[in-house]
């Protein structure tokens, strides 16, 4: 097929952070794009997830800082009781979404990406169709196409939501009321983010964790430490081993618990509200991906490294997928990393990603952060590759600017390399961890060694000598040293 016959070079559908890093990318190197987009433009993200959710932690952290009365009395300091407006703080909410997403749509336009509103499905090789919010259905035709439709809230079986009274994240984000007693279902960081906030805010909380313990996906030391400064410091009421089996909307929330083990309903509770965060699903119903071969493996769309879709271990020509649909790491900065590289394949220059050195953050107070291989993962490495692991652990108990916070109560635990000193990954609870992680993220991105990085220079007294300690700590140990 010749140029001519084109609409696009590049079709993208859907216009999460995945979708918007690959359309920008794609017009600044001199590709025609276009974008379909179904709902809101920024996706998961900017309308109902990182954006809206940070400016709620925000607003409710300065409410539990002020609040927190034996905190501010350790500096001198004794507050008045604290008020808050909740509608104004849904507003602040409100209004940085509409600002960026805004921001994102105009940037998009800048450096003139065609912004298609409609339903999006593929209609064969290098064929999309699509539906537009006017009735109008027509099919384009583009050298590449990019799938990048995200994800949405995962609800089990059982739980039926109405929206108001039981509802997923992409309701709670709206922050439309404050529940006296509100049931959150799952410990993720979607759980313990609006537990944060709502408890910051007042309401009585209860975790329903399915698995054995609170906090399940994160790394255990880490889980501990966590769990007693966010869930046990606060009475927050968290059960973990108990499925929600059945949950009925109303007023009040009837919710069934079963144990996990016996399968035997084991209580029955009422709560004002009920979250669920079990968890997201990939939004990859009705693209019609049947029409060019493509099975996706429970809803995921199978990629490679280059973020090409594959049939049977094969790519598929000019076809691609990035962000969470495709199930790699659900995070929106790895979708957008994604997006770029699919991008950069298209245009001829070979590139691949590294999921090890994509960060993660939980945006609690204090937060949670993480990089690289789980301990489990790491052991197992080391086994394959026949080396000795080593473990260090760093404490903000040690660190001069932790303490004049008062927020000494934190850990980095760091795996690495005994042989070569490789930084394998690196999981922190404590004041501003989220931002600590960048640093030993770009040194697993470079595969940089301890002895190099136990050598860099921090500023005193800052955060980021808990780190430091961690370098140093490793760089003693290891095998040649």
């Amino acid at each position: 097929m010749s140029d001519a016959n084109f609409n696009f070079d590049l079709i993208i559908i859907g216009a999460g952070y995945g979708g918007f890093d690959a359309a920008k990318h794609a017009a600044e190197k001199g590709l025609k794009v276009g974008i379909i987009e179904s709902r809101d433009m920024g996706g998961t993200c900017v309308n109902r997830g990182c954006v809206p959710s940070k400016a709620l932690l925000a607003a409710s952290g300065k409410v539990r800082e002020i609040s927190n009365r034996k905190h501010l009395e350790s500096f001198g300091i004794h507050a008045a009781p604290v008020r808050f407006e909740r509608q104004k703080i849904a507003e602040h909410a409100n209004k940085l979404v509409s600002n960026i997403r805004s921001n994102l749509t105009k940037t998009l336009q800048r450096v003139g990406v065609e912004i298609i509103k409609g339903f999006a499905r593929i209609e064969g090789k290098q064929c999309v169709g699509v539906r537009e919010v006017n009735g109008v259905d027509r099919v384009l035709r583009a050298k590449d196409i990019i799938i990048a439709t995200g994800s949405d809230p995962f609800v089990p079986p059982g739980i039926e939501i109405d929206g108001r009274t039981v509802f997923t994240s992409d309701q709670a984000i709206n922050l439309e009321w404050l529940p006296k007693w509100i049931a959150i279902v799952g410990s993720g960081y979607i759980g313990l983010e609006f537990a944060d906030v709502y408890t910051a805010l007042g309401c009585e909380v209860s975790i329903i964790e399915a698995l054995e313990r609170v906090m399940p996906t994160f790394d255990k030391d880490i889980a501990k430490i966590a769990s007693r400064n966010l869930i046990d410091n606060r009475d927050i009421d968290a059960r973990s081993g108990f499925l929600a089996t059945k949950i009925t909307p109303g007023c009040p929330v009837n919710i069934e618990l079963s144990d996990v083990k016996t399968k035997e309903i084991s209580e029955e509770i009422q709560v004002d509200a009920v979250l669920v965060a079990t968890g997201r699903i990939p939004s990859s119903n009705n693209l019609n991906l049947e029409s060019v071969g493509v099975k996706t493996e429970r809803g995921f769309i199978p990629v490679n490294e280059k973020m090409q879709v594959i049939v049977d271990g094969n790519p598929i020509d000019n076809l691609w997928a990035v962000g969470d649909v495709t199930g790699k790491l659900m995070l929106a900065h790895a979708a957008a990393a994604q997006g770029t590289i699919a991008v950069e394949n298209i245009l001829g220059n070979e590139k691949t990603i590294d999921y090890r050195s994509i960060p993660a953050a939980t945006f609690t107070h204090p937060e949670i952060s993480s990089v690289g291989l789980m301990e489990s993962e790491a052991i197992k490495l080391a086994s394959e590759e026949n080396f000795e692991l080593g473990i260090v652990r760093s404490y903000f108990k040690a660190n001069s600017k932790a303490l004049a916070e008062i927020e000494g109560d934190g850990l980095m635990k760091m795996f690495f390399r005994k042989d070569n000193g490789e930084v394998l990954g690196a999981h922190i609870f404590g004041l501003h961890a989220a931002d600590l992680i960048q640093e030993i993220a770009n040194a697993i991105s470079r595969r940089l060694g301890v002895i190099e990085l136990s050598q860099e220079v921090h500023t005193h007294p800052t955060l980021s000598e808990v780190v430091e300690v961690a370098y140093k700590q490793a760089a003693s140990q290891l095998n040649n040293n």
